[in-house]
């Protein structure tokens, strides 16, 4: 877990799953959240390697991802998956990471792609990486909280 979180510099954030990683990108700088990607593989090598291939691209100072919890606070089944997610990038890539709780980026991811009327395989091709750019977000949004 990141004990300072760096001033500048690129943050890519992933919205982890069994099958499917949603990947978004923001900066430091401008705290704005993008989605770029989604890696589908249920095979770790696989995904890796599509991470390295992110980091030799985008140079990120800092991992963010995802912690589902439910609505009553209580840690989602997946949330232990998702924490061993993020060590393991720490340890490949030798970058701080850190765990944003997330709840319902998901649901929220797919209804705003339902309002634009985002439907089937473009929904399912997207719905992570949208999720992951809303992690994104809330996590440049509490860090703007805790300046002010």
């Amino acid at each position: 877990m990141a004990k300072t979180i760096p001033e500048q510099g690129c943050v890519l954030c992933f919205d982890f799953g069994e099958k499917r990683i949603g990947v978004a990108i923001g900066d430091l700088d401008t705290k704005i959240a993008h989605p770029i990607t989604t890696i589908v593989s249920i095979q770790r090598k696989a995904r890796f390697e599509a991470i390295e291939t992110l980091v030799k691209q985008w140079q990120p100072v800092l991992f963010v991802v995802g912690l589902p919890a439910h609505n009553n606070g209580g840690e989602h089944e997946i949330a232990n998956k998702a924490k061993k997610f993020a060590n393991q990038l720490n340890g490949r890539f030798n970058l701080p990471f850190h765990l944003e709780n997330e709840e319902f980026t998901s649901v929220e991811a797919a209804s705003i792609l339902h309002k634009e009327g985002i439907f089937g395989t473009r929904h399912r091709n997207v719905v992570d990486q949208a999720a992951a750019q809303l992690i994104l977000q809330g996590f440049f949004d509490h860090l703007q909280e805790h300046k002010s």
